[in-house]
């Protein structure tokens, strides 16, 4: 079970205690939302990013804001719940696998707006907010065809969710726009967070020829981008810019910015607009959706060609899906 804070971005104390329960009162007058993640809050991936989304949108907009972290897929339907009935506003699931689970309690909370990240059913007081992924995906194949020496990429998930697959596909999609000869293949580890798994995935296609990993999970990306690192090959990172931490390895990144997206989506929640809709950013919202720094492993022209091929996708003269 998570460990849970509270924070008062408009008082000066916060409360701490482990498990569901909250031992400080409730402020009316503030918008109170809550995340729960499914991993640990610095993974330095999917968590991290929406934990931060959450405490950069709690200063910007003066909300009081709770988070749980590592809460397993059984103990979500509660975890959930538990914000709901304590008066939270906004209770964020944070992935796709909190779908089910969302589905189980919104309507015993129908005071309560409810969004699934990355999810795939919205309606009611559910809302769902996500990205283009499919389009992000296009991009980084693109950029890594161009760059194999192979002619073969990989691309490793943890579940079949179908956002993560459909980053596989764009991504598979960019790199033959690149390489019309080329192949990526793929690999699903069903774990979000075993480093080892994500690890040896990236061996297993290291093996069979693929020089340019894009591993799409969270902290198992770690072992994925140490896999890539000790064999010399390169990767692409995701969420973050992730050539910061990985200078020699990574060549270009997806950023899916949490920060820029839940700003934007806990506003409309703030002024009451919160809707049950698909809340959906793409490379038009360069402030939630967006490439990062390229490697120098990028020649210039094959980053003037990922350039157009961005105007051209938000134009909708490239189909990426």
């Amino acid at each position: 079970m998570g460990i849970i804070r509270r924070s008062f971005c408009m008082l000066a104390a916060a409360a701490v205690l482990t498990g569901f329960g909250l031992s400080a009162p409730a402020l009316a007058e503030n918008l109170k939302v809550a995340i729960v993640l499914p991993g640990v809050k610095t993974d330095k991936s999917f968590n991290q990013a929406g934990y931060e989304g959450v405490e950069h949108a709690a200063k910007e907009l003066g909300l009081e804001f709770a988070y749980s972290e590592k809460v397993a897929q059984p103990d979500q339907p509660e975890a959930l719940a538990d914000y709901a009935r304590r008066g939270y506003s906004v209770v964020i699931g944070h992935g796709g696998e909190f779908q089910d689970s969302v589905a189980k309690v919104a309507n015993r909370f129908p005071d309560t707006k409810f969004v699934v990240v990355n999810g795939t059913e919205p309606g009611g007081n559910v809302a769902i907010m996500s990205f283009d992924f499919p389009a992000l995906g296009y991009v980084m194949g693109y950029v890594a065809g161009k760059v194999s020496e192979t002619g073969k990429g990989g691309y490793i998930g943890a579940q079949k969710l179908k956002f993560y697959v459909d980053l596989g596909n764009g991504y598979a999609k960019g790199f033959k726009a690149a390489r019309p000869d080329g192949e990526v293949l793929t690999a699903w580890t069903n774990d979000w967070d075993d480093v080892a798994k994500g690890k040896e995935a990236a061996l297993n296609e290291i093996s069979q020829g693929a020089d340019v990993i894009f591993p799409s999970m969270d902290n198992a990306v770690v072992g994925s981008l140490q896999g890539v690192k000790e064999k010399g090959k390169k990767a692409i990172g995701i969420y973050y810019d992730a050539i910061s931490n990985w200078p020699d390895t990574v060549i270009q990144s997806a950023i899916f910015d949490m920060r820029g997206a839940l700003l934007t989506l806990l506003g409309e929640a703030k002024d009451g607009k919160l809707e049950g809709k698909a809340y959906i950013y793409g490379l038009e919202t360069p402030t939630a959706a967006r490439i990062g720094t390229y490697s120098a492993a990028v020649p210039a022209a094959v980053q003037s060609d990922a350039a157009a091929i961005i105007e051209k996708i938000k134009a909708g003269e490239i189909d990426v899906h």
